[in-house]
């Protein structure tokens, strides 16, 4: 059967616009055809208008954007809220930078205080410890403190500043030993946050050969930092002295030294010893992210590992100078008709005797003899990062207030 003369489709339907003349249609037309929203199905509407569905459509999806949008916000601000984070105000310092300049202040306060301020106190400490010949031990620091004046009275500033040079030049030895060792081995310089037991040993062996590189340049040092600047010859002395002196004890040439004079292959282990232990002793624990009270543990940690290590130390210094002819200040005081200055004439054959002669002849206390100059010594460190640190924080609150 013939469908073709059932058409519904009108005889004026050009497909694009509908144009009946019974309908009043005239012209352009106002009705046109838009892909359909349905597949199959053909929606006939005005020019410029969407489809009812997809008018929906598009609304959901805003919404739905909202309402992520939304979430994501509540979500930082609770983030933001427990951190205790709060947007700078303007015109204000961020705290971060407060803290890192309160830091660097006090980090620089300390090393000043360690390495130049408190360098009188390892001078008159290390006199008391090779001088054998002293009635008077120096336990405490008050003592230390008038014997450090009389010697300042009879001699000038200087005499309690000699050899600050020389200690700087052995820092840097070391600091460059320990780098060219670890760079020319594997063993670690710095230990990871989780380490193993492996590279500990290697960490502490690589202190250990760097106290003993430093050694003869230590000796030079020790030296320059216990003679008296009665007998010194001020024409002669440099600042290079430390490092040729090194280089001679080192090498064995060229050395006015006398036969008593210890080979350095048996200082090498008690040095290395030495090392390691005050190393292990003194390194503070990871502690938060402030920084005073890093500097803190970091100085009560030394103190500590000075006092357990005195004698070891005491011992290292006698059998440093044997046979160096070295002539120190007495450390007695002036007040009576004693010599101003002592020879250090010592044979020891070896730190075991070294410290059983002086168990036997100087008593207990003589391993410990010029320790109230170590008290007097972190007494001061610590006095002046109290002080720095009350001062940066007023000078920190002042200017919080006049940012704000």
């Amino acid at each position: 059967m013939d469908r073709s003369g059932f058409s519904r489709r009108p005889d004026s339907f050009d497909g694009l616009g509908y144009r009946g003349e019974g309908l009043g249609y005239r012209g352009d037309p106002l009705l046109v055809t838009e892909p359909p929203d349905i597949p199959g199905s053909r929606n006939l509407q005005l020019a410029g208008e969407r489809s009812p569905l997809s008018g929906e459509r598009t609304g959901e999806r805003e919404e739905r954007t909202g309402e992520r949008e939304e979430r994501t916000g509540e979500k930082e601000e609770r983030t933001a809220e427990r951190a205790g984070w709060e947007a700078p105000q303007p015109g204000q310092v961020p705290a971060e930078q407060l803290s890192r300049f309160a830091g660097f202040g006090i980090g620089l306060v300390s090393l000043f205080t360690e390495n130049v301020l408190a360098h009188p106190c390892i001078v008159f400490r290390r006199q008391c410890q090779v001088n054998y010949h002293a009635r008077c031990y120096h336990l405490s620091p008050f003592s230390a403190v008038v014997v450090m004046y009389s010697i300042t009275k009879a001699q000038g500033l200087k005499a309690l500043w000699k050899g600050l040079g020389s200690t700087f030049i052995v820092h840097g030895i070391t600091l460059g030993a320990e780098g060219v060792i670890s760079e020319l081995t594997p063993l670690p310089r710095e230990l990871p946050h989780r380490w193993s037991l492996k590279q500990l040993a290697g960490h502490l062996l690589l202190k250990g050969l760097t106290a003993m590189v430093a050694l003869p340049f230590y000796c030079a040092s020790l030296i320059e930092t216990v003679q008296s600047e009665i007998v010194r010859d001020e024409a002669s002395s440099g600042l290079l002295d430390c490092l040729r002196e090194g280089v001679t004890r080192l090498f064995g040439v060229g050395a006015p030294h006398s036969l008593r004079l210890l080979p350095l292959r048996w200082l090498l282990l008690p040095a290395a010893l030495h090392g390691v232990l005050r190393y292990v002793i003194t390194d503070p624990p990871d502690l938060l992210d402030s920084y005073f009270p890093e500097l803190l543990a970091g100085c009560a940690g030394a103190l500590v590992a000075d006092v357990l290590l005195f004698p070891l130390e005491t011992a290292l210094h006698r059998l440093s100078l044997q046979g160096t002819r070295t002539i120190i200040d007495s450390t007695d005081g002036s007040g009576g008709n004693g010599p101003l200055v002592l020879p250090v004439n010592t044979q020891y054959d070896g730190v075991s005797d070294c410290l059983l002669a002086v168990r036997r002849r100087e008593g207990p206390a003589g391993f410990y003899r010029g320790v109230g100059a170590l008290a007097a010594q972190y007494a001061l460190q610590g006095a002046l990062l109290g002080g720095a640190r009350a001062l940066l924080r007023v000078l920190l609150l002042e200017g919080g207030r006049g940012a704000a």
